[in-house]
């Protein structure tokens, strides 16, 4: 007799959603539980061997544990729809950049725990960074396994305090555009000393990728990977001069400060 599977709902299959789901699917213990607007994505879902609900009061209905992926903007309509079903049985994950825990418990009419989680593009791939906030008192032990486990299958977890957000936010759920900002100003460089685009881009990616393995596999400090690469009087010094004396270190300090500024304000 094949062993029972904990339903997880996930109400919107968009970017975020949609990975969380395909993500998910390879649990064997787990039932995916989903629905959104547009129904061709719940069609190529469905077909992986999602249950695909028809609208976000039948997902709560069928899960216990619910993820919210849905924009900002859109989730007190949404809480205030789902609000008559819920029971403190329920817990409600939510994806939405800037809402807080007393604020999802307001729209949700503290009807059930709530858990806030800020995650980043990565997780499309299997490698996210997500940080989880699990100080909403009501969650039982279960329940905070349950989570943690959930995006543990997704990429690194990290159990923050929820006044250490706009923090993560600012680095790790903006920081990808940083990465990608870089490298295409990188292959905009080789371009301009001679290579070719679409061989530049494949070296770009390939230096970020490699310089990253490089980065997890050995104990070392980035300084000191960073002065593995740089040899006396050599081209690499030369290069980090130059970024130097444009305070490139301090735009990033500044620019990180700014996104931490901005998701405050949203918050």
């Amino acid at each position: 007799m094949a062993a029972q599977r904990t339903p997880i709902g996930v109400i919107g299959a968009g970017n975020m959603g949609g990975a969380i789901i395909e993500g998910l699917l390879g649990r064997t213990d787990l039932e995916m539980v989903g629905c959104d607007l547009d129904q061709a994505r719940i069609a190529r879902l469905a077909g992986m061997g999602m249950t695909p609900a028809g609208n976000p009061q039948e997902v709560i209905a069928k899960a216990k544990t619910a993820i919210l992926a849905v924009k900002p903007q859109g989730m007190a309509g949404l809480l205030s729809s789902l609000a008559p079903q819920l029971t403190k049985g329920h817990c409600l994950v939510s994806i939405a950049a800037g809402l807080t825990l007393e604020t999802l418990g307001t729209l949700s009419q503290d009807k059930c725990p709530v858990v806030r989680v800020m995650p980043n593009t990565p997780a499309m791939v299997g490698a996210g960074v997500f940080a989880l906030c699990l100080e909403d008192l009501r969650l039982t032990q279960e329940q905070k396994d349950l989570v943690t486990g959930l995006f543990e299958s997704l990429g690194q977890v990290h159990n923050l305090p929820e006044k250490a957000f706009d923090a993560f936010t600012a680095v790790v759920g903006s920081g990808p555009a940083y990465v990608f900002y870089v490298m295409d100003a990188l292959v905009d460089a080789a371009v301009a000393v001679g290579l070719p685009r679409p061989d530049a881009t494949r070296m770009v990616k390939a230096l970020f990728s490699g310089s990253a393995k490089l980065a997890e596999t050995l104990p070392l400090h980035l300084s000191q990977l960073r002065e593995m690469v740089t040899s006396p009087a050599g081209t690499t010094i030369a290069a980090t001069q130059v970024l130097d004396s444009l305070a490139v270190r301090g735009a990033f300090m500044q620019a990180v400060a700014a996104a931490k500024r901005r998701s405050e304000e949203l918050g």
